[in-house]
């Protein structure tokens, strides 16, 4: 069963940057370490409602990577991974409901304390990327991969809800119907123009938007950067500001 957000990828084209801004921002942010053998290297912003956010960034030139082509159109959030306590049976339920999603492969990265973190994926691929889920399963341990540093100096908890641009939502509508066997709530959104369907993944919501008729920015979005990731709501205390966007390299956060 597909149980919460296990984290989210925001792609950025300097980490160190990238990690020195998100700390201004009040964020806790740890190294993560190297994936070995495919290029990048990541930070870790982890929330006490178990979710978290990665910061990945490539230390060589990787165009046969999923984040490449998302990064070259200007990075930002571009995907999202689903925690499951059963990895085969939701990759079976993901493609019984039309997605198409590899096989688990094995990865792993060293962290900068030389502990080895180890776990398998299965990745939804081609158009698919980015509003379908990819899920995880921990080999060593998910407090292994996940850092306990948890609390954060401008009060965020966790995330909310994940608004992802669409173009199809009936196909998605399914998707998702499917998986989760039950349907998802119409919604509307006119402040980004668009409407759709909202699907809850345990504490988590998900927003999938397609652009109503007339011009707005999901349909900018979409022109620019296809169907992905648009933005995400954080869970924070009472008095939390929005944040610096100039600083969030690319990405929508409320």
């Amino acid at each position: 069963m597909l149980t919460a957000i296990d984290h989210l990828v925001i792609a950025v084209s300097n980490l160190e940057a990238a990690t020195a801004d998100y700390r201004g921002l009040g964020f806790t942010v740890v190294p993560g370490g190297r994936h070995t053998g495919v290029g990048t290297y990541n930070a870790l912003i982890a929330f006490a409602d178990a979710s978290y956010i990665e910061l990945i960034g490539f230390y060589e030139p990787r165009p046969d990577h999923r984040w490449w082509a998302p990064l070259q159109r200007g990075g930002g959030l571009v995907d999202f991974c689903l925690q499951t306590d059963d990895l085969v049976a939701d990759l079976q339920a993901l493609r019984r409901a039309g997605v198409d999603i590899g096989d688990p492969e094995p990865r792993h990265r060293t962290r900068p304390d030389g502990v080895e973190v180890r776990w398998k994926f299965a990745l939804a691929r081609g158009p698919h990327r980015g509003v379908a889920p990819f899920i995880i399963a921990d080999v060593t341990g998910r407090d292994t991969r996940v850092p306990a540093e948890r609390s954060h100096a401008n009060g965020v908890i966790g995330v909310g809800t994940v608004t992802v641009a669409v173009e199809d939502i009936g196909l998605v509508r399914e998707w998702y119907s499917k998986m989760l066997g039950r349907a998802g709530d119409e919604i509307r959104r006119p402040e980004i123009g668009g409407a759709g369907v909202r699907f809850s993944i345990g504490p988590h919501a998900f927003d999938f938007v397609a652009p109503v008729p007339g011009r707005g920015p999901l349909a900018d979005w979409l022109a620019r950067r296809g169907p992905s990731p648009y933005a995400v709501s954080l869970k924070a205390g009472a008095g939390a500001s929005h944040p610096d966007l100039s600083r969030t390299h690319g990405v929508h956060i409320v």
